[in-house]
């Protein structure tokens, strides 16, 4: 329930401030009301929606101008320095992951329907910058990453398909200096690919 709700959230099938119901939602979907309360609850702790104490859910704002800065500036001081870490801390057997979700992101437009695909896109790109982040092995990076749940808020803001085949390939530059073990070009191909994609991003503003 909680990833049908994002999906929708995510590809704008819920418009920012549009008012969630838990009845209505359970009677469409056919559960009970529990997981949708559940879900909710749990998209309200990530700011995705906004609960009112007399009309209930809403869908939260997408961020503002000067919210999506903010958020460029905090990446580009954390994850230059998770990827250097992980290109000399990092297993093996990570590499294989991050490919996996790469090769996952890649293909996930073609066999999904649009909309759900952009979502699910969206996932996989929040996967790949954790696990590069977790491969670090600072939990205190990781974990304020993860707090603010970047990408749920940036994939928000624009649903454009360059948006998500040049991270694929900018995310395999970054994969190919992490196998290198080589630090600085792991975090300047990171410091990079946040650039060109908060410039992507950048034009939802325009």
């Amino acid at each position: 329930m909680y990833e049908e709700l994002l999906s929708r959230i995510i590809s704008s099938d819920l418009e920012p401030e549009d008012r969630i119901t838990i009845d209505a939602v359970s009677r469409e979907i056919g559960v009970s009301q529990t997981p949708v309360r559940e879900a909710l609850h749990k998209l309200a702790a990530e700011g995705v929606v906004v609960h009112h104490h007399l009309s209930g859910y809403r869908v939260a704002p997408k961020l503002s101008k000067e919210q999506f800065e903010h958020l460029v500036e905090f990446r580009l001081a954390l994850e230059p320095v998770a990827a250097r870490n992980a290109a000399e801390r990092m297993s093996k057997e990570m590499f294989g992951e991050l490919e996996h979700l790469n090769s996952e992101m890649a293909t996930v437009l073609t066999t999904a329907e649009s909309d759900h695909g952009y979502a699910a896109f969206s996932r996989f790109d929040a996967q790949f910058h954790d696990a590069i982040a977790r491969g670090g092995g600072n939990p205190y990076i990781r974990e304020s990453l993860l707090r603010l749940h970047l990408h749920t808020h940036l994939f928000r803001l624009a649903n454009y398909q360059q948006i998500t085949t040049r991270a694929v390939d900018e995310h395999a530059e970054v994969l190919a200096a992490l196998r290198a073990r080589d630090p600085g070009e792991a975090a300047l191909s990171m410091r990079q690919h946040i650039h060109l994609s908060a410039g992507r991003f950048r034009t939802s503003f325009e």
